[in-house]
């Protein structure tokens, strides 16, 4: 018998169809294990409704189940509704690394500036609030010059 910690694991390590270098569990969407009427029941959320990545990430977790030999199905939650206060500290790395400006920690506060991840500045321009996905703006530093990314905090 798997445990729901070994499914938890196993399904956490489901990347992100944008941004491949987080896992559904550094994002927070993967919410949890739990066992109803004889089957496993992996719970997800979406960061934002209308996310086109779920139905992908939904699909990725049945075939993790199957590769476990676990019985089961993936339930959507809505409420609470997704923040990027569950993302983790790991997955706040991860981002920058790849050139995303991750979210601040905390309530979302009208920004002015957010640090460049590929020089540290705080000298920068917001270029449009909508990036290559919904949950991201398009930021460009004033000191390096280079374009970025930004994950919105919600």
């Amino acid at each position: 018998m798997v445990t729901d910690a070994a499914i938890f694991e196993a399904v956490g390590e489901i990347t992100d169809p944008e941004i491949p270098v987080l896992t559904i569990a550094d994002l927070g969407v993967l919410r949890g294990v739990r066992h109803e009427d004889g089957e496993t029941v992996v719970t997800i959320t979406p960061t934002y409704s209308g996310c086109p990545a779920m139905d992908l990430i939904r699909h990725e977790v049945e075939l993790t189940l199957r590769s476990l030999n676990v019985e089961g199905r993936v339930e959507t939650v809505l409420s609470p509704a997704w923040t990027t206060d569950w993302m983790t500290d790991s997955g706040k790395t991860k981002l920058r690394d790849y050139g995303i400006a991750p979210p601040s920690g905390g309530p979302v506060l009208l920004q002015v500036s957010v640090r460049c991840p590929l020089c540290g500045s705080p000298n920068t321009t917001e270029l449009s609030r909508f990036g290559s996905t919904s949950c991201k703006s398009l930021w460009r530093c004033n000191s390096c010059k280079e374009p970025f990314d930004h994950f919105k905090s919600l």
